[in-house]
């Protein structure tokens, strides 16, 4: 269980990865915004108290993997691994320009810290099975934690390896899904239905559980039961809102990618700052 400083420091850590990814849009005026917002709790919990790694090291053979299979949210998972030491906080700045290492979808082969190139919905959930099995066989001790779209498990692939994972017994897969009811056309209950996601993946062999996805407290707690399972794959269903703490764009179908001009830039940090000092923390 966190302790109440503790939690307030992860809090404090979202809000910072929330402004640095609204920064890091802004710069190219446009991107994947809301889904981008909606994972900063989940990352925060990852990155500031759940995960091994070494920034020094991104390739370091016994840390832990992470795969966000809904890899339009690149940025926030640059915001993070900037503010962790992984590469120069500035370079956020070169967002999908020419030359940059920081493509508008994740890619392990330009970015440090990015464990594997996602973008394609649904492969991202096979390749980090494929990981999972592979640190069973060589016998690590290593987790692999993947981030998943509501929207994006409407493709097939991502029950192929549900099927796969609980066959195998990853008890070293812990999947999360970014439960936020929008996706590109509409609410996810308008295009396809998935109805109870965490009842379905259980039906798949999987230790499922629900928790709110903007909660530090439950996040961590939930990630610590699924450590605890032996024998199957787990998965964490977050219940968030899409572009969650910037109020222009949260909740909205419109905010899956959209502009961010230099006054909307000023709103969003505005409004994040306020929320942030809330917290009890003044951001540098």
């Amino acid at each position: 269980m966190l302790c109440k400083d503790r939690a307030l420091e992860l809090q404090r850590f979202s809000k910072q990865i929330q402004m640095e990814t609204v920064k890091t849009i802004a710069s190219l005026g446009t991107g994947h915004v809301g889904g981008a917002l909606s994972i900063s709790d989940v990352l925060a919990v990852l990155y500031g108290n759940q995960m091994q790694y070494k920034p020094q090291d991104p390739r370091w053979d016994d840390r832990d993997w992470l795969v966000v299979s809904k890899g339009h949210a690149g940025p926030a998972v640059y915001a993070t691994l900037a503010l962790k030491g992984f590469f120069p906080i500035e370079q956020l700045q070169t967002l999908n320009q020419p030359g940059t290492n920081l493509p508008s979808h994740c890619d392990s082969n330009r970015t440090p810290g990015i464990d594997i190139t996602t973008g394609s919905l649904g492969q991202g959930a096979s390749s980090a099975a494929g990981v999972a099995l592979a640190l069973k066989m060589k016998k690590k001790a290593s987790n692999v934690y993947l981030i998943l779209g509501d929207g994006e498990i409407e493709e097939g692939q991502v029950w192929e390896m549900a099927l796969f994972a609980a066959h195998r017994k990853l008890d070293n897969l812990i999947a999360f899904v970014d439960n936020n009811h929008l996706q590109i056309d509409g609410t996810v209950e308008e295009v396809s239905s998935m109805t109870d996601i965490a009842e379905k993946f259980a039906s798949f062999g999987w230790y499922a559980q629900n928790v709110c996805g903007h909660s530090v407290e439950e996040i961590d707690a939930a990630i610590d039961k699924a450590k605890a399972q032996n024998g199957k794959p787990s998965v964490i269903v977050l219940d968030t809102i899409k572009g969650n703490g910037w109020s222009k764009i949260a909740g909205k179908v419109g905010s899956h990618s959209c502009a961010v001009t230099a006054e909307d830039m000023k709103s969003a940090l505005a409004e994040m700052q306020a929320a942030y000092n809330d917290i009890g923390g003044a951001a540098e």
